[in-house]
C-alpha cells in the first residue's frame, strides 16, 4: 500500500501493492490551503487508515486467487447490487436437486456395495470418481440402512425393557424370601394384625378405609409409609393389604416387624376370602390359566409382529399390554372390593406404584352425587400425552360390538388412587357386566381389546364415574421421561404407572427420589438385600 502526494499537494492517492486502485483522492484548494485543512485531512486519513489495513489482510488472503480485495468485492457483489446474479451455482443446486427427486423413485441397483461410514464414502468418490447420479443412489442406500439399523436397535431396546419391567429385581426377591424365612422362624413376625383389641375397626366406618392389592412387599411399604407420613390424621388409617399365597408370610411378616402405630394394618392373603371362590371367579380361572392368554402374555412377543409397519411408540404400547401382571388375580381383585369387605361403605383403593404427598382424609368428602367411582379423568390436562386418553386408546372399533356399544370419544379415567361408595356400588350390576364383556373378549381372541383391567372397567363403571380434581392423582411417572417436576410436587397421589418402575434399573433417576424418600434404608433386611444401590 503507498500514498501519493501530488506536486502541488491537490490530491492523495492510495494504491495497493500489487496493482493501482483509485481508492479516493482528497482534493485540496489552491488559493485556500491551511492548517485546519491539513488538519481535517489527516483526520480523514486517521479514519481510513484502519480500514485500508483490513483490507491489505484480505488481499494478502486472496493471494492465491490473484485477485485484490476491491477486484474480488467488485466480482462479487458489483452483479448483485446491479440486480445481474450469476446463477450457475444455483443451477448446479437445481440439477442435483432434479437427480435426488428421481433416485428417490427408483429401485436402488441390486448388490450396491456400500461404504460403512461417510469418510469411506468420499475417499471412494475420489478414487473411483463418481458421478451425481451414482453418488445420490449411495447417499440414500446409505441412509436407509442406518435406518432400519436405528429401528432394530430401538425395537431391540423396547424389548429388553420389556423384560427389565417383568423381571423381579435381585434385592426385591431376597427381600421377600429372607421375610418368609423370618415368619417361619420369628413369633414376633408371625403376631396377629392388626392386635387383637384392633380388630373391631377394621369395619368401623368413621375410619380412613386404604386398600391394597399387591405381590410387591417393597413397594407396599412404600405406599402405606407415605400415606401415614402425609396424613393429619394418622390415627384414623386403616390398611387392608390384600396378597397371594406365596408373598403372605413375607408381607405379614415385614407389617409385624415394622409397625405403623398409630395407623392400623391387615394383611390377608387371598386364600383366606372365603369368597374368593371358582364358582364366584369363573372368568378370572379361565384368564389365568387358559393356554392361548398364557402363550399370549408369557411367549414370543415378536411372533406375528410386522415391525415395518409398526412404529416404536406403538410397539412399547403392545408391549406393556402383555405384561404377565394383567392376568393376576391380584390386578383382577378391585372388582369384587364390596364383596370382601361387605360391612365397609367407603374406601380409597390405591395401586401399588403410587406415592402419597398429602392428606387424602378429604377424599370421604366428596360428594359423589350417587355415582360409585370417584377417578381422575384422562382425556384432558396439560401433559398431551399422558392426559389424552379416550376409549378409542383403548378398544378395537372395528370389533361390531365394540363399534356398536361403545363411543370412541367417551372420556376414560385412572385407576390406581379411587374412591369408592360401596353402599352405591352394591346397588349396581357392575361385577355382572365386568364379567360379561371378558367372556367376550376372550371369544374373540382378545381382539377388542389387550390392556389389562382397565377397559373392561371403563365398560363396567360406565355412567357410575364421578370426575374429581386432577391435582388429586398425577400419571404417567413411570413412561414419561420429561415429567415436569413442579407439577409432581404439588400433586396428591403421583402414579409410576408404566414400565419404568422406581423400584427398577430402568426406573427414570429424576422421578425416583420421590418414591425413595419413603424406604427405610436403615432396615436390616433392605440393607441385607442392597435394594436400589448404585
Amino acid at each position: 500500500m503507498q500514498l501519493h502526494f501530488s506536486p502541488s499537494m491537490r490530491s492523495i492517492t492510495i494504491s495497493s501493492s500489487n496493482g493501482f486502485i483509485d481508492l479516493m483522492k482528497i482534493k485540496v484548494a489552491a488559493r485556500h490551503f491551511s492548517y485546519r485543512t491539513l488538519f481535517h485531512t489527516i483526520l480523514i486519513l486517521a479514519f481510513l487508515l484502519p480500514f485500508v489495513f483490513i483490507l491489505t489482510a484480505v488481499v494478502t488472503l486472496e493471494g492465491v486467487n490473484k485477485c485484490s480485495s476491491f477486484d474480488c468485492l467488485g466480482r462479487r457483489l458489483g452483479p448483485r447490487f446491479l440486480g445481474r446474479v450469476d446463477d450457475s451455482g444455483q443451477k448446479l443446486v437445481r440439477e442435483f436437486y432434479n437427480i435426488l427427486n428421481q433416485v428417490n423413485t427408483e429401485e436402488i441397483p441390486h448388490g450396491l456395495k456400500l461404504p460403512d461410514s461417510f469418510s469411506r464414502l468420499v475417499s471412494e468418490m475420489k478414487n473411483d470418481q463418481y458421478d451425481a447420479r451414482t453418488f445420490a443412489f449411495m447417499l440414500r442406500a446409505m441412509m436407509e440402512k442406518f435406518e432400519r439399523e436405528i429401528r432394530e436397535s430401538k425395537f431391540a431396546e423396547l424389548m429388553n425393557k420389556h423384560f427389565a419391567a417383568s423381571s423381579i429385581p435381585k434385592g426385591i426377591h431376597c427381600l421377600s424370601l429372607r421375610l418368609t424365612d423370618e415368619y417361619s422362624s420369628n413369633a414376633h413376625a408371625r403376631k396377629q394384625l392388626p392386635p387383637p383389641e384392633f380388630l373391631p375397626l377394621l369395619s368401623d366406618n368413621s375410619y380412613h378405609h386404604f386398600i391394597l392389592s399387591t405381590d410387591n412387599i417393597l413397594a407396599a411399604s412404600v405406599v402405606v409409609a407415605s400415606t401415614i407420613q402425609s396424613s393429619l390424621k394418622p390415627e384414623k388409617i386403616v390398611f387392608h393389604v390384600i396378597t397371594d399365597k406365596k408373598t403372605y408370610a413375607g408381607m405379614h411378616s415385614w407389617f409385624a416387624l415394622n409397625p405403623v402405630s398409630p395407623a392400623i394394618v391387615e394383611v390377608k392373603g387371598v386364600h383366606q376370602f372365603d369368597w374368593l371362590t371358582r364358582e364366584n371367579v369363573p372368568v378370572l380361572e379361565a384368564v389365568e390359566n387358559q393356554n392361548g392368554i398364557r402363550n399370549y402374555y408369557h411367549g414370543n412377543h415378536l411372533a406375528g409382529a410386522n415391525l415395518s409397519d409398526t412404529t416404536p411408540r406403538t410397539f412399547a404400547s403392545k408391549l406393556q399390554a402383555r405384561s404377565p401382571k394383567y392376568i393376576s388375580l391380584l390386578n383382577h381383585l378391585r372388582i369384587y372390593i364390596p364383596e370382601l369387605f361387605p360391612n365397609l361403605q367407603k374406601v380409597v383403593f390405591l395401586d401399588d406404584d403410587i406415592v402419597i404427598q398429602r392428606d387424602l382424609s378429604p377424599l370421604w368428602e366428596i360428594d359423589l352425587g350417587g355415582k360409585v367411582n370417584g377417578a381422575v379423568e384422562t382425556c384432558k390436562g396439560e401433559d398431551e400425552w399422558v392426559m389424552s386418553k379416550r376409549f378409542r386408546n383403548y378398544f378395537n372399533f372395528s370389533h361390531p360390538l365394540v363399534a356398536k356399544n361403545l363411543n370412541p370419544d367417551e372420556c376414560a379415567w385412572a385407576y390406581g388412587m379411587n374412591i369408592f361408595d360401596l353402599r352405591a356400588w352394591r346397588k349396581t350390576n357392575i361385577r355382572e357386566t365386568y364379567h360379561s364383556w371378558l367372556r367376550e373378549n376372550l371369544k374373540s381372541n382378545l381382539t377388542m381389546w389387550k390392556l389389562g383391567t382397565l377397559p373392561p372397567a371403563l365398560i363396567a363403571f360406565k355412567g357410575h364415574v364421578h370426575p374429581i380434581d386432577p391435582s388429586w392423582h398425577m400419571l404417567g411417572l413411570g413412561y414419561q421421561n420429561n415429567t415436569n417436576i413442579e407439577s409432581v410436587k404439588r400433586a396428591a397421589v403421583i402414579h409410576y404407572n408404566g414400565q419404568s418402575k422406581p423400584w427398577l434399573q430402568i426406573g427414570f433417576e429424576h422421578l425416583r427420589p420421590f418414591w425413595t424418600k419413603y424406604v427405610n434404608y436403615s432396615n436390616d433386611f433392605i440393607s441385607n438385600c442392597h435394594i436400589l444401590e448404585s
